[in-house]
């Protein structure tokens, strides 16, 4: 299952997909169905190119920005998050160009947040993943079924203790803390799915 976005572009599995990039308007189409509503037509939006490095497919006019799929993943994987996150994400684009792993991507951000180089939302910042199975994707049309949108709330270097949050869900639907006292602390709200 994937998680929030640093999961989503860092540490999820790639699996070849039988198809190419859709096309830009497309993509644009897709990647904002991760956005709230009023927010879509406004919203900026990134891609890949075919070197996966992200490409600006639209300057928007508001705060949300959205992330297109990457087309060498199977199924659906958007996601949009607040403008304030953009520093944050960047550098997790530009260390995982340079080669870096997971665990070294963690600790660059972690030490460049601590010494002040990396900016960090100062307050709850959030970002919608929506996925969907290939099965219920329609690349042409820019549609998709069966989705399911988890949130999370970036909440940098926030605790257990300083929110009152559990390190795991209490009840299926429930929110929780993850990577609580780093500057990856988040909320994460995953719905119970149907």
């Amino acid at each position: 299952m994937k998680t929030f976005l640093s999961i989503l572009m860092i540490f999820a599995g790639i699996t070849a997909k039988a198809q190419t990039a859709p096309s830009k308007e497309i993509q644009i189409k897709m990647a904002v169905l991760a956005a709230p509503e009023d927010q879509r037509a406004g919203a900026t939006i990134y891609g890949q190119d075919a070197n996966g490095d992200y490409v600006l497919l639209r300057k928007g006019t508001n705060q949300t920005v959205c992330l297109g799929d990457d087309p060498k993943r199977e199924g659906l994987s958007v996601s949009c998050y607040h403008a304030s996150a953009q520093p944050f994400m960047a550098r997790g684009w530009e260390l995982r160009k340079e080669g870096k792993n997971a665990d070294e991507i963690f600790k660059a951000r972690e030490a460049e947040s601590k010494s002040g180089k990396l900016k960090l939302p100062d307050q709850g910042s959030l970002l919608n993943a929506l996925i969907a199975e290939e099965k219920d994707v329609n690349w042409t049309t820019g549609e998709a079924m069966n989705t399911y949108t988890r949130s999370v709330v970036y909440i940098p270097w926030a605790t257990a203790e300083s929110t009152g949050l559990p390190l795991k869900p209490a009840a299926p639907g429930l929110p929780w803390i993850m990577d609580p006292g780093t500057h990856r602390a988040h909320i994460m709200i995953n719905p119970a799915r149907d």
